[in-house]
């Protein structure tokens, strides 16, 4: 059997768990308890409704009281995927955009392609889960089928299921190939994002009440390409260079 450009990746160390304003105590002490037992540590609270130091949270963490006294606490989404070069997303209600949406087994190995480069796995709120806005900064969208009698998924118990399924495909093969293109960290990409967002408004191809949409077609194109760090270096200097030949003309 042919084994020449295969590595083997025995690690989900790199995935950070994100948790969009938690507000139960006892789902972010469980949360950080079921990472503990798959083997993941880095978990980041944005803009938290809870306290992650009271009874109810350490005493449901048990083991994994040292995940959640480390966790980091941001105040926005864009702030905790900083670093990170891609991004899933959960989702538990009915959804009518554009991306496909797809189960933890087949959606969660594409995130331990990276090589230990950091990665992220979101998390909505409890009662309503993740915003349209926040759903743009994921790469993909991962649902978990659930009965129809009762299709609700407690939040650590989602946690719970995409932490097994990561531990489970956490030794695959992946070709070297991949190894050595250098993905473009999330926030870096944003930045890109903000800057074509005010040149297009400032060419009048975007207008000021359908701007959110339409970049959310332009997100979702640019998030299916995957762009390394030199093509978005590049698409950003199309942009200044744009912006200099408008204003050499005024």
């Amino acid at each position: 059997m042919m084994t020449e450009n295969i590595s083997i990746k025995n690690s989900c160390s790199h995935v950070i768990i994100v948790l969009v304003e938690p507000a139960g105590p006892l789902n972010v002490g469980s949360v950080a308890r079921v990472m503990k037992n798959f083997g993941l540590s880095k978990l980041i609270l944005v803009n938290p409704q809870c306290d992650r130091s009271c009874f109810d949270a350490t005493k449901m963490a048990v083991h994994g009281k040292d995940i959640l006294g480390s966790a980091v606490i941001v105040d926005t989404l864009p702030q905790a995927l900083q670093g990170c070069v891609r991004a899933i997303a959960t989702i538990g209600r009915d959804y009518s955009g554009e991306i496909p949406l797809e189960n933890p087994r087949t959606a969660l190995p594409w995130l331990l392609e990276t090589l230990e480069k950091p990665v992220a796995l979101i998390f909505g709120r409890e009662d309503r889960g993740l915003t349209n806005e926040e759903l743009n900064y994921a790469h993909k969208l991962v649902f978990i089928p659930t009965s129809p009698e009762y299709p609700s998924l407690n939040l650590a118990a989602a946690v719970a299921i995409c932490c097994y399924e990561l531990s489970q495909c956490s030794s695959i093969f992946i070709e070297d190939n991949k190894s050595t293109v250098e993905i473009a960290p999330l926030d870096a990409v944003e930045a890109y994002y903000q800057e074509l967002e005010s040149l297009l408004l400032a060419i009048g191809y975007l207008y000021p009440h359908t701007a959110a949409s339409r970049m959310e077609k332009f997100r979702h194109l640019y998030n299916r390409a995957y762009l390394q760090t030199a093509e978005v270096g590049m698409l950003r200097g199309i942009l200044r260079q744009v912006q200099w030949a408008i204003n050499r003309t005024k």
